[in-house]
């Protein structure tokens, strides 16, 4: 029997959508600050580029939001 160190490591990144579907006039959806190619291309994305997406391209979008 393999042992968890031999397993492939998952990691699961849960989608930034909090159910405000809306696009304003900056093209970003009010409720997640994704574009639309990025919610369109969200389900081919890899962990890394979702984590990068999550971790720095969106919180920069909410701070220049404010």
């Amino acid at each position: 029997m393999a042992s968890v160190d031999d397993m492939t490591t998952f990691r699961a990144v849960l989608s930034p959508c909090i159910g405000v579907c809306q696009l304003g006039d900056d093209g970003l959806c009010s409720g997640c600050h994704r574009t639309t190619a990025e919610i369109a291309r969200w389900s081919q994305m890899n962990d890394d580029e979702r984590l990068r997406l999550m971790e720095v391209v969106l919180p920069q979008r909410e701070s220049k939001l404010r």
